[in-house]
C-alpha cells in the first residue's frame, strides 16, 4: 500500500507534532508491505504569517533535520520537500478548475481561520484543500495518515478523485484515511486549549533540554483529588467520575482536562507506571501524588528523547549531507509525479 503524508514547517517540534504524526510515520515505514512518501509541506506554510526568506529557509532545514533525527529513514521511505516537486502545483491548478467554490467555502479550517484573521485571509488559504488533494493524488497514494483536523480535507481529495475519474476516465484511486488513535495533547498551563507554541511553558519541545522538560512538567496544571470520586482506565480511555464537590466546582472541566493530559502523557512515555496506578476500582486517590507522578513522567520523557537529541546534534554537524537526502528523495518522487501529470494533461487536453 502506498502511504503519503506531510507536515508543515512551523518552528520547534513539540509533543503534539511527534505523537500526532512523526512517531506514527516511523512505525508505518517499518511495514515492508507498504511504501511511504513523507514530505515537508513548505508551500502550504505560506498561507500563514509570512517570514523572511532566511527565516523560512531555516524552518524548513531544521524540520528536515528533525525528521531524520526522530527516525525517518531514506532507505525505507521517500523523503522530500513539497516545493521541489513543481508538478504538484500544475495538478493543483487543474483541480482548482474542477472544484466548486461552495465546497471550499464549507471547509471548517478555512472558516475558522478566516474568522480569526479576516483582514489577512489569502487565496492560498481558500485553495489549501485542492493543493492537498494534488499532494495526495499526484502520487496515487492509497492511504493517508490524518488527524481529525485534516479528515475533511482528505474527503475533498477523495471527492476530487471521483470527480476527475467520472469526467476523464479512471485515473486516481480514492485514498483512505489512516486514523491512528492519538491522544489530543492540551496545553500544560491551560488544558482547555490545544498544545501549541503560543506560550513557551505550555508545550514541551521534542528536543528540549532535560532541565526544561522537568521544569515544564513540574509547572503543569493539575487538580485537587477531592474533585474526583474515581478515575478509571477503560480500554486505554481515561474516565473521570466527579465527586459532589467536583460537580459544583467552577473549574472542574479545566482540572479534569489537566489530570487527563498528565495521565495521557504518562501512558505514552511510561506505560508500566501508568498501568500500576489503576486497579479494578480505579486509581486510589489517597495515594495519588502529582509531584511524584510528574517526576516519573519527566524522567521517562528525558530518557525517551535522549537518543534523538544526540542524533540531531550529529546531523546538524553534517547539515549539507542530511539535506541532500531530501534532494535525492525529490528526484525519485518526480519520476512518479511527471508520469501522473503527463497522464492527466493528456486526458484534459493540455498536451
Amino acid at each position: 500500500m502506498k502511504i503519503l503524508s506531510g507536515i508543515k514547517p512551523s518552528g520547534y517540534l513539540h509533543l503534539g507534532n511527534y505523537l500526532g504524526a512523526v512517531k506514527n510515520w516511523v512505525k508505518l515505514q517499518n511495514n515492508k508491505k507498504d511504501s511511504g512518501l513523507f514530505f515537508i509541506a513548505d508551500s502550504h506554510s505560506l498561507t500563514e504569517n509570512l517570514l523572511s526568506a532566511s527565516e523560512k529557509q531555516e524552518q524548513i532545514q531544521e524540520l528536515a533535520i528533525d525528521l531524520l533525527a526522530l527516525g525517518l529513514d531514506p532507505r525505507k521511505s521517500t523523503l522530500f520537500i513539497q516545493s521541489h516537486i513543481p508538478e504538484v502545483f500544475e495538478l493543483a491548478w487543474i483541480f482548482n478548475c474542477l472544484t466548486p467554490m461552495g465546497e471550499l467555502e464549507r471547509m471548517t479550517q478555512y472558516k475558522d481561520k478566516s474568522s480569526r484573521q479576516r483582514e489577512s485571509v489569502n487565496a492560498g488559504l481558500f485553495t489549501y484543500p485542492t493543493l492537498m488533494a494534488a499532494d495526495v493524488l499526484l502520487f496515487k497514494a492509497e492511504a493517508v495518515p490524518v488527524g481529525d483536523d485534516q479528515s475533511q480535507h482528505l474527503e475533498l481529495a477523495r471527492e476530487t478523485a471521483r470527480r476527475f475519474n467520472k469526467r476523464y476516465g479512471k485515473t486516481f484511486p480514492e485514498p483512505k484515511a489512516l486514523l491512528t488513535k492519538v491522544a489530543r495533547l492540551m496545553s500544560l498551563k491551560n488544558p482547555l486549549e490545544k498544545m501549541s507554541k503560543s506560550a513557551s511553558d505550555s508545550y514541551i519541545g521534542v528536543f528540549d533540554e532535560p532541565t526544561a522538560i522537568f521544569e515544564k512538567i513540574r509547572g503543569a496544571t493539575t487538580a485537587s483529588n477531592d474533585l474526583f470520586e474515581k478515575i478509571y482506565s477503560v480500554q486505554g480511555e481515561i474516565v473521570f467520575e466527579p465527586s459532589r464537590r467536583g460537580i459544583e466546582h467552577p473549574e472542574f472541566e479545566k482540572m479534569e482536562a489537566a489530570v487527563n493530559n498528565l495521565l495521557l502523557l504518562l501512558q505514552e512515555f511510561d506505560s508500566d507506571k501508568f498501568k500500576s496506578l489503576f486497579s479494578n476500582n480505579g486509581i486510589d486517590l489517597d495515594r495519588l501524588r502529582y509531584s511524584e507522578l510528574k517526576n516519573d513522567l519527566a524522567k521517562a520523557m528525558v530518557a525517551h528523547f535522549a537518543p534523538f537529541r544526540q542524533k540531531r546534534a550529529d546531523l546538524m554537524r553534517q547539515k549539507k549531507k542530511a539535506l541532500k537526502i531530501y534532494q535525492a528523495g525529490a528526484k525519485k518522487a518526480r519520476i512518479t509525479a511527471q508520469k501522473t501529470l503527463k497522464e492527466v494533461k493528456k486526458k484534459v487536453g493540455l498536451i
